[in-house]
């Protein structure tokens, strides 16, 4: 099976369920006859993840919201021209685990009146936005509490708190209606094996 390279988003706040439903999007496809690559934010590439550790890791206070953007829109950049781009011309669909809209949220509204910092630097350096992004809604007390239960170590943003997380799934929303065209909102307050029903079901009819 064969469909036009594509890239697609997940999106939400800590503890959504994003990850597992990017994996199970990935291996559904697979599946399908698809070719896939499935990669995240921030990382993806080499130089990439080494940026991930520093942002992700230490202090909540480690960082300026403003040094946190440039951050991220380096590792994002790396990321494109290593991993995203190669991928689309090559035809594959690309699945990536959060991408501009978390820095829209996380440096741009959550951390400061920073996001059209965030959307310039964006233009002048990425240029690209996602095909389509599926939003994995879900209550933040829920999504913080299932987050802590993966005794990690990448748990700066966590480390907030709840109203970081609060004003998180508020912003997402916001980004959705903003950016209707390419957005779904996914209700993820529902069994795993429901929510990847109701991703494979969008995907399908978006590559259709």
């Amino acid at each position: 099976m064969t469909a036009p390279a594509r890239f697609i988003t997940f999106e939400g706040i800590d503890g959504s369920g994003k990850s597992t439903q990017a994996r199970r999007l990935a291996d559904a496809l697979r599946a399908a006859g698809h070719a896939v690559v499935l990669t995240r934010e921030p990382g993806g590439s080499p130089g990439a993840e080494e940026i991930r550790s520093l942002v992700l890791e230490g202090d909540p206070d480690r960082w300026s919201a403003q040094t946190e953007i440039l951050l991220f829109t380096a590792a994002r950049r790396d990321h494109l021209e290593r991993t995203i781009e190669p991928a689309l011309a090559a035809g594959k669909i690309v699945i990536c685990d959060r991408f501009v809209d978390s820095t829209r949220m996380y440096q741009g509204l959550s951390r400061g009146d920073l996001r059209a910092l965030v959307d310039t630097l964006h233009d002048l350096m990425i240029g690209r936005e996602p095909d389509l992004t599926l939003l994995i809604d879900l209550d933040p007390d829920t999504g913080l509490t299932r987050a802590r239960g993966r005794q990690g170590h990448e748990e700066r943003f966590e480390d907030f708190g709840p109203d970081l997380q609060q004003r998180m799934r508020a912003g997402f929303r916001a980004l959705a209606r903003e950016f209707a065209p390419r957005f779904r909102i996914i209700d993820g307050a529902r069994t795993e094996e429901e929510v990847a029903r109701d991703v494979f079901s969008v995907v399908e009819q978006a590559l259709a």
